[in-house]
């Protein structure tokens, strides 16, 4: 997955924004101001943080271990960093970041959520 497919497909969700807080380069893309994914589009390796139920991160650090470690500068229990471009399928980014995503949507007011279409 390029940089590009990635800033497009965290943009193709309902209620995203891109968002700057911590300086140019690292977008932070969030929906109705909460954070689900975190990166740096320019860098070299290509990563991503993005949110992980505990019990999947663990599974997937195991799984893809030196592709997905805990989360860099996050709540490691709860955040994957994922390297984007160093061999896991896109279509398993793809469904990371949707998790993500899920996941941040699910804590978000009932009143919220049914306005974006995912109860």
């Amino acid at each position: 997955m390029t940089p590009k497919e990635l800033r497009a497909f965290c943009l193709s969700f309902d209620a995203v924004v891109e968002d700057f807080p911590f300086n140019p380069e690292t977008s932070v893309f969030k929906v109705l101001g909460k954070m689900f994914a975190l990166t740096n589009l320019g860098a070299r390796p290509l990563t991503v943080n993005l949110k992980c139920a505990p019990e999947d991160a663990v599974r997937l650090r195991a799984e893809h271990e030196g592709l997905i470690v805990p989360g860099r500068h996050m709540n490691k229990r709860h955040w994957n960093t994922v390297t984007v471009d160093a061999g896991l399928p896109d279509r398993q980014v793809r469904e990371m970041v949707e998790d993500s995503y899920d996941l941040v949507v699910a804590g978000l007011p009932r009143a919220e959520r049914l306005r974006l279409d995912r109860p």
